[in-house]
């Protein structure tokens, strides 16, 4: 098998790559940088620039399934125009996949696309499983919404779509993850307002090898990528400051004082979602970090 990945050189495209290519799956990877560009036989890149409507469609030969994960990172300042870049990444991107599918002769049966968790709306009461109707209506839940628009697309084209809600992934090689952790090792962690918002996570292996499964066992549809054991934000700091041993001395961040210095992006501090991975491992799927202890422990950069 043979996959065409956008996003291949991010955190998790490198480690869907690299569960790829254990399977013996070829990946073909889209890049803005001709810096980027590989040339291996299985790991081949090729040119597009989204903005510009500009793709090299040499990309798609032989590709089955396409894996995408473009998307600028929401853990930065969002300005108005980073925003637009926040939205833009994502729409304009997998339309541009979208629109060139449409004009040409191509193999690909299957769009796994990445998508996230901030499409439901923030609650402590709810538990939000796939088929949950509520949307949330601030900007990430609109970026999400219109990105999972277009993914739907690809349907009227004949080809197969699952739409990946991803959560808080942790990972010691980048993402939100190392941000969280930093002030903990510094000896200034605290929990963000009362630390009661659900913090729906999963770890980097398993998000990594969802993707892949659900390309393997050609699953369609919405799946929640979070584990099967959401915490509260308190819960959740103080695991980490345990796995570091360190203390948690400080109050509780107050929202209004992470707003003045983040911005609109402190919502992603405050907010909260409770979502269940029930689908995912009714299909088959097992977590292989399932409690937040085991998944802490793997992550040796972190210490």
């Amino acid at each position: 098998m043979k996959v065409l990945i956008t996003g291949a050189t991010g955190l998790i495209g490198q480690e869907i790559v690299r569960l790829c290519h254990q399977s013996s799956i070829d990946v073909n990877y889209l890049t803005t940088s001709a810096n980027k560009l590989s040339t291996t036989p299985n790991y081949t890149g090729y040119l597009w620039d989204p903005r510009n409507g500009e793709i090299d469609t040499d990309c798609f030969v032989d590709v089955e399934v396409v894996i995408n994960l473009a998307g600028a990172t929401v853990a930065k300042r969002w300005t108005t125009s980073y925003k637009k870049e926040i939205l833009e990444s994502r729409v304009v991107s997998t339309r541009l996949l979208l629109d060139t599918l449409k004009d040409i002769k191509h193999s690909v049966r299957h769009v796994v696309s990445a998508s996230a968790i901030g499409i439901y709306p923030d609650s402590f009461q709810n538990y939000y499983m796939e088929d949950s109707v509520e949307r949330d209506t601030g900007f990430l839940g609109q970026v999400v919404a219109q990105w999972e628009q277009v993914v739907d697309e690809f349907k009227t084209i004949d080809i197969e779509t699952s739409k990946i809600r991803i959560g808080l992934v942790l990972s010691d090689k980048g993402g939100a993850f190392p941000k969280m952790v930093k002030p903990i090792k510094l000896g200034f962690g605290a929990v963000f307002g009362n630390g009661k918002q659900w913090q729906s996570w999963i770890h980097i292996y398993d998000l990594a090898k969802m993707f892949l499964f659900v390309v393997q066992e050609e699953l369609t549809g919405v799946f929640n990528a979070v584990s099967p054991n959401s915490i509260s934000n308190r819960k959740l700091t103080y695991a980490i400051a345990k796995a570091m041993n360190k203390k948690i001395i400080l109050p509780g961040v107050p929202k209004f004082a992470m707003k003045l210095v983040l911005g609109q992006m402190h919502t992603l501090l405050f907010s909260s979602q409770r979502v269940c991975s029930k689908r995912i491992i009714e299909s088959g799927f097992d977590f292989k970090y399932d409690n937040i202890s085991l998944a802490l422990t793997s992550l040796k950069n972190i210490t």
